[in-house]
Formats: C-alpha cells, structure tokens, sequence
C-alpha cells in the first residue's frame, strides 16, 4: 500500500503563474508536481476539491485517479484550472511510481525510445511568462537583461542569435515576429508592410547561417484564418519547419484542417489543448503535421502518453512544450524520450541558465544541443528545500 497522506502546495510571488504540488504517501515517498498560469484558482481546486478525493487513495492508482480527476462536471473541455490542477497531481504520481520502483519515467512509461533527443531553443528571455502578463512586446529599442535575452536579440539582429545558437550546438530555434501586429486588427488581418518585417528575422537568419539550422515560427493563437494563411504562405519561402498554433482558436478543428491544406508549411498545434480526445479529434482530421503537447495543462503524463499513442498512430511527429516551469521541462524530456514519434524537446536557454536552476535539484543535461535521458528515479529532480523558506513562498497543505 502506498497511501496518500499530504498535499502540499507552493508558490513564489517572484513567479506568480507557477505553482508546485509535493504528494506524500504512507511510505515516506514525496512526488513533485507543476503547472502554469492562474495558480491561486489550482491552489484552491487542489485544496478544496481534489483533496478530499484523492486522500488516502493508493498513489499507485494513477490511471484510475487520473479518469477520477480529469473528467470534473465542469472545466472539463480545455485546460481549465481543473485539469492543469490534475495534471500537476498526476506528474507527481509518476514521480513517486518512479522513485518507488528506482527508475526515471521514461522507464516507467515502458521504456525509452532514445537516450537523447535534440533541443530546440524557443527564443525568449529572462522574464518571459513568468509573471501575469502572457507575453511583452518587444521594440527595437529594448535592451537585453544579459547574453540569453534571445527575444530582444531576434527583433533586433535574429542573423547574430542564430550564430550564437549554432556556436552552442543549437540546431532549431523558435521566434515569433507577427505577434506585435496583431493588436491593430484583433488578428483579423495583416498588411503587406506589417507581414514583410515579420519576415525580416526569418530572411537574416538565412543570409547569416543559410540552412544549418531549423526555424519555427509561433503564431499563439493570435490570427484569424486570412491573415494566418498569408502569414504561412510567405513563411514557405524560408524553409520554415513549422508555423505553430496560426489560427484562434486552435480547438477549432475544421477551420485548421482548411488552412493546413491551403498552405505548404507544416502545422504544430496546440499546447493549449487538453485531453486525448481533443488531440484524437486534431489528428483524425489531418489538422496539424506536429502534435504540440504541454503535460502540465493536458492531464499530465497519463494523458501525454495516450496523445502520444494517438500521434503514432496517425504518423505525426511530437513536441512537448515548455517555457514555463522546470518540473514540466523534465516531465516533457521523459515523455519525449518514452514516445516513438519524438522528435524535439523545447528548451529555453535564458531560464535554463537563471532561474530554474533556483528552484529545483537536478536540469536536464544539455550538451550541443542534445538532451540526456536523465538517470534519477522518477522525474529526476525536486524542490530545492530553500524554495519553500523564502519570505515570498506561500504553502499550503491538506491531509
């Protein structure tokens, strides 16, 4: 028996959007847990309903006390606070099923696939989507926070930050130029001058380094399906590997099939949606060419890894998402390790630099743009004991 006997949660005022979940058990066990965005409103959902279900349930459960927790009568058909609660509590089950057993997930999981998987750098600074606001528009006249403040450097000279990334064995990048047009027309469209400076970072990248590195560009929702189309078909011009999430909104799964079949550079989507059965509905009708998955909004590794059965089946590379939180980057690694059509883990090299390392044990190895498998039972890292210390750490706990 391994029954639940704490929750406990964390959260920094330094970072407001994460929240962290330790589980105990009967047998002096502590699984570790994250999710992103809104984490007062999965604070209380954890508190004041997940609690009283799952306490003294067998942490083993985790396949049952993931179908008791991601199906609430209500919050149920995106990544509401109910699921990103959920999938922060199913991490830290699979953390405790790995430390219990002395091996990482991906071991868990059923094995690896690979003992490493190539990186690429989603090119955001310091700060980014690490407080309340979802992204900072950036101008030509920002100034860099320090050497990694990659979404400054792509606005102003993305030619120099690919010859940065090449020099570390970065073989991809992620930008996202058209964001700061959007706002004119509520993404409802985008015009020729606007449209041809998104391109600019697009075209210094291949006048400095040609084509020795892959570049995506994300698109967050933010366009309708005009714009979004004239947005990708200029991008063929630039061997783009992906344009992600181009239209809004990305459940909108007609309106996506129809763009992917008028355009020529693939589709990833979407990190914002949750559950198998939305993914099952976005690969059966040919919508996306790569599955972006976030296991801290999409019901943790339970469901990533039936997503991940989904993308196999239908012959579609995978992605894990993170640039928000160090516990989702290494739940991501594991599954990007464990699932057949992997093919990258996103990694952000200024918060792997800085601040992640601040808040946890263990990071993935990175080395010349290659991910290690990581060795530790279970998710491989914890809390570092000072988190919960600091003067601006709020702890809550239910047993």
């Amino acid at each position: 028996m391994s029954r639940i006997t704490k929750l406990r949660t964390v959260r920094i005022a330094e970072r407001p959007n994460l929240i962290w979940i330790e589980i105990e058990t009967e047998d002096g066990l502590t699984g570790l847990g994250e999710t992103f965005r809104g984490a007062h409103a999965v604070e209380a959902v954890i508190h004041d309903q997940i609690a009283a279900q799952i306490l003294g349930q067998d942490a083993r459960h985790i396949e049952a006390i993931s179908r008791q927790l991601h199906t609430p009568y209500v919050g149920f058909q995106g990544a509401s606070a109910e699921i990103r609660a959920a999938s922060a509590v199913d991490i830290a089950l699979w953390d405790l099923k790995g430390q219990r057993h002395g091996i990482p997930i991906h071991e868990a999981l059923g094995g690896a696939n690979r003992l490493e998987i190539p990186a690429y750098n989603t090119c955001a600074g310091y700060s980014y989507n690490s407080n309340n606001v979802a992204r900072r528009v950036i101008s030509g006249q920002d100034t860099a926070q320090g050497p990694y403040d990659d979404q400054v450097a792509f606005n102003q000279d993305a030619g120099r930050l690919a010859n940065s990334l090449l020099e570390e064995g970065y073989r991809a990048m992620k930008i996202w130029p058209f964001d700061v047009f959007a706002a004119a027309t509520g993404g409802q469209n985008i015009s020729l001058r606007d449209l041809k400076q998104g391109l600019e970072p697009f075209r210094q990248i291949r006048h400095a380094v040609g084509d020795e590195i892959e570049v995506m560009c994300e698109l967050h929702s933010l366009w309708g399906a005009l714009p979004a189309e004239r947005i990708c078909r200029a991008l063929e011009d630039y061997g783009v590997f992906w344009a992600e999430d181009p239209i809004n909104k990305m459940h909108d799964i007609d309106a996506l099939a129809d763009l992917r079949s008028r355009v020529k550079v693939p589709i990833c989507g979407s990190e914002t949606l949750s559950g198998s059965t939305q993914f099952r509905e976005l690969m059966a009708a040919q919508a996306v060419d790569v599955v972006m998955l976030d296991l801290a909004w999409c019901g943790g590794l339970t469901e990533g890894r039936k997503i991940a059965a989904i993308a196999e089946s239908h012959r579609r590379a995978l992605a894990p998402h993170d640039c928000t939180g160090p516990v989702t980057l290494m739940a991501g690694l594991h599954l990007a390790l464990h699932a057949s059509t992997a093919i990258f883990q996103e990694v952000v090299r200024a918060t792997l630099s800085t601040w992640y390392r601040e808040l946890v044990t263990e990071l993935p190895a990175l080395n010349h743009g290659v991910v290690a498998a990581p060795t530790l039972p279970g998710l491989g890292t914890a809390l570092h004991p000072e988190v919960k210390q600091r003067a601006d750490a709020v702890a809550r706990e239910s047993h």
